[in-house]
């Protein structure tokens, strides 16, 4: 992103100021109502939530301790219980008392949460109604591929590195890296891929979509300034920031260029650039 960020003496002058307006540290969603500042902007200097209170001159509130991960499954249990399903990592994170990050952070991806729960509550019988909604899966055997040897006269023992690349298949699609990011298995490979992307995060990056629309910009936007201002702008969605260029849009036309990969260098200097790749490597890190 090339618009500028607050600098990190701002982010701990307002951690400072939202402290003494409520008599104790402030909670992360406390921080953010306060100052108009996003999730995103304070760990661009911070690794947690919990390092910029402690680089503010004070102790996390206690809502953000670290959690012993049998109260997380056990919260998490408790909505299966209700619902009478597996949550999904949206469900949980507005039904669940916790951060779908915490579990993440605890007990790795989320995917792994029902084998987690299996184990955690195998020996206390009053989960059984819930291990009961969780299906048993079994591990298909895997096959491990030998790279072969390669006869080289000099080192007759040298193993060539093999590098699992495999022909096309007609008419079957195909898929980016996997990331496994929320409900985004792969990463974007067009420019739908990064729409998608961003509405799955444009609330924790301060902004609310307006419309969206086929004829150029995109997107309209309004994005929090402040504690109580709120700033309309235009946003144009490419897979590849110099594709904009590669479109012959009209910068003036467009206020921030939001994309999966930022590679054009000579983007000029009035556009903002929002990468996805590296936000969410960035929020990736957040935990509660």
């Amino acid at each position: 992103m090339t618009s500028a960020l607050p600098e990190s003496d701002e982010i701990l002058s307002a951690i400072r100021s939202a402290a003494r307006n409520l008599g104790r540290p402030p909670s992360r969603s406390e921080f953010k109502s306060a100052s108009g500042m996003t999730e995103y902007q304070v760990l661009k200097h911070f690794a947690s939530w919990r390092d910029a209170v402690r680089a503010a001159g004070l102790e996390p509130h206690s809502t953000n301790m670290p959690l012993d991960p049998a109260i997380l499954l056990e919260d998490w249990g408790d909505l299966v219980r209700i619902n009478r399903r597996i949550p999904t990592r949206d469900q949980y994170r507005r039904d669940g008392n916790y951060s779908p990050g915490v579990f993440e952070k605890r007990l790795g991806p989320w995917s792994d949460i029902p084998k987690q729960f299996r184990k955690f509550a195998a020996d206390k019988p009053e989960w059984n109604d819930v291990l009961a909604l969780i299906p048993i899966e079994y591990a298909r055997p895997s096959v491990v591929a030998t790279p072969p040897f390669h006869a080289n006269p000099a080192t007759p023992t040298t193993r060539t590195k093999l590098v699992a690349r495999h022909p096309k298949i007609n008419n079957s699609p195909t898929y980016g890296n996997p990331i496994d990011f929320r409900g985004l298995r792969h990463e974007p490979v067009n420019e739908a891929g990064v729409v998608f992307l961003f509405g799955m995060v444009a609330r924790e990056l301060g902004y609310h979509v307006e419309a969206v629309q086929a004829a150029y910009p995109d997107c309209e936007a309004k994005r929090q300034i402040d504690a109580s201002r709120w700033q309309r702008v235009r946003i144009e969605f490419e897979f590849e920031s110099r594709n904009f260029r590669d479109h012959g849009h009209p910068p003036d036309g467009c206020d921030v260029i939001v994309c999966w990969r930022h590679n054009w260098p000579e983007c000029p200097e009035q556009l903002e650039v929002l990468e996805l790749a590296s936000v969410i490597q960035t929020l990736s890190a957040s935990e509660e």
